[in-house]
């Protein structure tokens, strides 16, 4: 009996350790808050005017609704396979790990223009303010930050992200109140409450908004963060799968408030500095002191942006080095002294430097930019919303029980809408997108023998 017990208690003590379940609802939907930034919708506010000819709301409300669909399917895959790789490993072990290679290409591309497009936007808001300093000098110098910060080793911790959205909280607010005290003392209630943003029929083109919805989207992007963290939230298959909905609608709602007082205190569709033109209705409501306030929390947002990306794209390809999907030699090397993945990060540099100066030939570096970036976040989501389908619907994972509207119409009507949004992006966005994804899959081909051979599965958990 004494030896069953002491065998017993040595099972038990040599048992797999386990994450432990500490992540609250509230815990979930905070980080998601941060990952996605309050303040998201701000440097695509001059752009998106533009585009929707004065319906920046519009877009944002249409886009909280294929996001909070595609957020629902992010959540379900996530009670399947509790992962780190997101996206890559819902498609790879859901569909096929063909196409779930295909899909963490996407992602690489997801991540790579995160540090890209901050620097566009910096250096074209900068230089909208201060002529005589050349776009690509200060993209080099944002990105050479980025790079330096990262080569470091340096991480954003928990609490700079609670001082960081803080005071991002903090200027919103005041923004709010200003703008508002603003619009009354100009036009009294009918300053601050109007129809207009929402619906005019004198200027309202469904086709014209609706081309401004993929650049829209790019507020939610980064929700999927939420899923990550499945091992270590209580009662992860409800709470995940709420999370993740509550927190794209909380952007939604919370960044169509923002850009509505920002469009009623600066109700144009042209700007002279389209991405300073928040900046500027922040100048109008409640001066200088506001100007800068916004500007500060903003440039600090888009660096954070910059530093996750970048260092996510290198331990991306840190991953794909080291599990012989990429060249190990190049990919998988590790700085001696900082434990990075530095040849990584120079190449990051390399290509987000190109990559932005290309893009931003032609005037609109940054709307380009977003959009490709919005091209691999797409084709992730299409690849979730399908997966769903498959796994609910068709092999009915949940018990041979399908739920109609659960596990067939929403999948699919996620599916739909991302395929839509991904079509209606612009033709650089399309054409750069298209040959990323040529390139990778004759990539995939080569190595896998024609597609004869399942490709190298990458273990998220170590990175």
């Amino acid at each position: 009996m004494d030896d069953a017990k002491t065998a017993t208690q040595a099972s038990h003590s040599q048992a797999p350790p386990h994450l432990r379940r500490v992540l609250t609802l509230w815990d979930l939907i905070f980080y998601g808050i941060v990952l996605i930034s309050p303040i998201a919708s701000i440097p695509l506010f001059g752009v998106v005017q533009e585009q929707s000819h004065g319906y920046i709301v519009d877009t944002l409300l249409l886009g909280m609704f294929a996001m909070m669909v595609t957020a629902f399917s992010y959540g379900r895959m996530s009670t399947l396979y509790p992962s780190a790789g997101s996206a890559y490993t819902y498609v790879g072990r859901g569909l096929n790990l063909h196409l779930g290679f295909l899909v963490g290409w996407a992602m690489f591309l997801e991540y790579l223009l995160q540090p890209l497009i901050n620097a566009v936007w910096v250096a074209d808001t900068i230089h909208g303010w201060v002529r005589w300093l050349p776009s690509p000098v200060l993209m080099a110098a944002f990105i050479g930050i980025v790079t330096l910060l990262n080569l470091r080793g340096i991480r954003t911790s928990a609490l700079a992200n609670k001082l960081l959205l803080g005071s991002m909280s903090l200027v919103i607010v005041a923004f709010m109140v200003l703008a508002v005290r603003y619009l009354f003392h100009l036009d009294g209630w009918g300053g601050i409450f109007s129809s207009l943003p929402l619906y005019d029929p004198k200027t309202f083109n469904f086709r014209v908004v609706g081309g401004a919805v993929p650049l829209a989207a790019l507020t939610y992007v980064g929700f999927d963060g939420v899923t990550t963290l499945s091992e270590d939230a209580q009662n992860p298959k409800h709470n995940v799968l709420l999370a993740t909905v509550l927190v794209c609608l909380f952007t939604g709602i919370f960044c169509s408030l923002e850009v509505y007082l920002g469009q009623r205190v600066l109700p144009a569709i042209h700007f002279e500095n389209v991405d300073g033109a928040f900046m500027e209705a922040c100048m109008r409501a409640g001066g200088r002191p506001l100007f800068l306030g916004m500007t500060v929390v903003t440039v600090l947002s888009t660096l954070g942006c910059a530093l996750t990306g970048g260092l996510g794209a290198a331990r991306l390809l840190f991953g794909m080095g080291r599990d012989d999907i990429l060249p190990r030699r190049v990919f998988a090397h590790l700085d001696a002294k900082h434990n990075t993945p530095n040849y990584n990060i120079w190449i990051i540099a390399v290509l987000a430097f190109g990559g932005g100066w290309l893009l931003s030939l032609n005037g609109h570096g940054f709307e380009n930019g977003a959009e490709v970036l919005n091209f691999g976040a797409f084709m992730c989501f299409m690849g979730v919303n399908f997966a769903t389908f498959w796994q609910f619907g068709i092999k009915r994972v949940n018990g041979g029980r399908t739920n109609l509207l659960a596990d067939i119409i929403l999948p699919l009507l996620g599916f739909v809408f991302c395929a839509w949004l991904c079509a209606s992006l612009n033709f650089i966005a399309t054409v750069v997108g298209v040959a990323w994804f040529v390139l990778g899959g004759i990539y995939l081909g080569m190595k896998t023998r024609g597609f004869r051979e399942q490709p190298a599965a990458m273990d998220f958990s170590e990175l």
